[in-house]
């Protein structure tokens, strides 16, 4: 396109100097002029013409090409041959100044392509081979040599190195990684060797989920993107046939004055073209969306990021959210028989569960369990767990599943989860475990504060003391404890149902129990790196590496984003209204006409691309 810009303005130029210099002669103002002006016409615009035709035969008349087409060809009709190559020229200039910028928008977006492996080393007969990532089956032990990308997620069996995350979570300080460390695919791993046995196939790995999701992001659109959309659908028919009245009616009626009205039409047709509008509107939220790629957050569409920036409420999950979810028994208080004893029990009950909290009582008690005392395990969601030991009928759980079963006891009040243990219908006592603070939690939730975000929530199902410990630590404005999965669902609906008019409700989660209520809230946020596969699928944007303070920099960059959108339709519109009525009467040339197109066009796309380059 360059060359053929480039080729057509040299003949261009030759030929307007050489008919300026009356080199022509006498066929300088006939009709013969038109074949050496068709030759740079053709060059130029011999693409256009065959789009304009194709999409006549498809059916898809109104569209830019179709318009520049009509528009040149009516300037070769009134023997303004040097114009109609102007028009045709600056319009792909104007094209190839968008394909670039469309070009550096895909760029911020696809360089999360790069995350792709190519290729995993397997150990075959005491040699390593690469194999193609697909083809390696879940439990393979792959070999990562330094530098290289990681292939599959898994769990590192032999080695300890460093691993580089930032092309996943925006991140540039490096993670230590050795033997029993879980890693995801698309890092790169540092100076170490690693043997990872891999835990999930390569169609299910992190870096294919990421992969897909990008790919995505263009297919859903803002409701602005929707709108111009119909709007073009239209605005151009419109256009078109008004440039046909104002070509015949004026001349009709005053009896003359063909060629000029025919120009005007020709102008107003040029003005027209709604390119500045269809352009730079997605191409600011591409933009926004890159940016945020780039600090390590997914956004799923541009509706989504649309959706962000009129967030005024955020509700968060407590564990693994706001808090590490590394539990640890901090307090035993048995009221029936010895500490052993009770953690025992405990640490037998809770020996099938993969939940947080069973894993800290088992890590407490510390012994190797005998699990075939144990049978009949059945868990109650948001309740607890009810498994026969030594015969024995054992409750594990929390004071609504002792009250539910009409076991007596004193609600212990404290700062952390409470397990009450239940024998046989008698209170054993009961295990306080304690979770951590998130580092930078709080910062997370002040900050949200400072960009808008009129009400911070936390729902949780852990006990009303935890709860409220945790709560004001973090300055939420609301908190509610001891609540179910649909409870979750419950609370966010009546949150909704408190909202204005375009305001939106953001959920936060990353647990299997949060997808219910990160597909009902207005946006769903998950985490990536240690949220569950449900999570993420539900969720509409992805916090790459887990760190919420993210959001109020997507906040930010939504808002910019979306500022930067409305800029260019206010200005693009308000140019081209103004510039076709000065058409219509005759006050504007065909150059006023290219800049009304390909000069809005231009504008619009470098602010469009400021979207880019928007910080954290």
């Amino acid at each position: 396109m360059l060359y053929r810009i480039l080729i057509t303005f040299v003949l261009f130029l030759a030929l307007v100097i050489s008919e300026k210099q009356n080199l022509f002669g006498d066929i300088s103002d006939s009709w013969y002029m038109m074949i050496p002006f068709l030759v740079p016409y053709l060059i130029i615009g011999y693409d256009i013409i065959l789009k304009a035709f194709r999409n006549i035969k498809n059916g898809q008349v109104f569209d830019e090409n179709f318009l520049m087409m009509i528009a040149t060809f009516a300037a070769f009709g009134v023997k303004d041959f040097s114009e109609a190559v102007v028009v045709m020229l600056f319009y792909q200039v104007g094209e190839l100044f968008q394909s670039y910028a469309v070009g550096k928008s895909r760029q911020s977006i696809s360089e999360m392509m790069d995350i792709c492996p190519e290729y995993a080393n397997v150990e075959e007969n005491g040699e390593l081979v690469q194999v193609d990532p697909d083809d390696v089956e879940v439990g393979t032990v792959i070999v990562i040599k330094p530098g290289e990308r990681i292939p599959l997620d898994g769990i590192v069996t032999e080695g300890e190195s460093q691993i580089d995350t930032a092309a996943l979570t925006g991140e540039s300080v490096p993670r230590r990684a050795s033997v029993g460390d879980q890693v995801v695919s698309g890092c790169v791993n540092g100076s170490g060797i690693l043997k990872v046995r891999t835990t999930k196939a390569f169609e299910d790995s992190t870096v294919a989920k990421i992969l897909e999701l990008v790919e995505n992001a263009s297919s859903k659109k803002a409701k602005v993107e929707n709108f111009i959309t119909r709007f073009a659908r239209y605005y151009t028919p419109v256009v078109t046939i008004g440039a046909v009245l104002l070509a015949i009616l004026p001349p009709l009626l005053t009896g003359g004055g063909w060629a000029q009205w025919i120009e005007r039409a020709c102008i107003f047709l040029v003005i027209s073209c709604p390119c500045a509008l269809v352009i730079s509107v997605p191409l600011g939220f591409f933009g926004g969306i890159g940016a945020a790629s780039r600090i390590g957050v997914l956004v799923k569409g541009s509706n989504y990021l649309e959706a962000v920036s009129e967030m005024t409420t955020i509700v968060m999950d407590k564990t693994g959210t706001l808090t590490r979810g590394e539990f640890k028994v901090t307090k035993m208080c048995p009221t029936d028989c010895s500490e052993e004893r009770l953690l025992e029990v405990a640490a037998l009950g809770e020996g099938y569960s993969n939940h947080p909290i069973a894993i800290s009582i088992r890590e407490a008690y510390g012994k190797k369990l005998d699990m075939t005392r144990v049978e009949d395990a059945t868990e109650t969601a948001g309740h607890g767990i009810c498994v026969k030991v030594d015969g024995k009928k054992v409750l594990l759980g929390n004071e609504k599943l002792m009250k539910q079963e009409n076991i007596h006891l004193e609600p212990v009040q404290t700062g952390g989860s409470v397990v009450y243990v239940a024998e046989e219908g008698k209170l054993l006592g009961c295990i306080v475990i304690s979770d951590t603070v998130k580092d930078g939690a709080a910062e997370a939730i002040r900050e949200m504060k400072q960009v808008g975000v009129k009400k911070c929530v936390m729902l949780t199902g852990d006990g009303k003391a935890a709860a409220e410990a945790v709560g004001e630590e973090l300055g939420m404005d609301e908190i509610h404890a001891e609540l179910l999965p649909a409870d979750k669902v419950d609370w966010v609906e009546r949150l909704q149902n408190q909202l204005k008019d375009k305001q939106k409700l953001a959920f936060v989660g990353d647990g299997i129990n949060d997808a219910p209520v990160l597909t009902r809230a207005d946006i769903g946020i998950a985490m990536g790196s240690m949220g569950s596969d449900a999570a993420i699928e539900a969720a509409d944007v992805v916090l790459m590496d887990d760190d919420v303070r993210k959001i109020a920099s997507l906040v930010k960059i939504s808002r910019k984003t979306m500022t930067i959108v409305r800029e260019n339709i206010v200005f693009a519109l308000g140019v081209k209204f103004l510039v076709l009525l000065l058409g219509a009467l005759g006050a504007a040339n065909m150059w006023e006409a290219v800049f009304a197109d390909v000069g809005v066009s231009v504008i619009a796309i470098i602010n469009a691309m400021r979207a880019l380059r928007i910080k954290r």
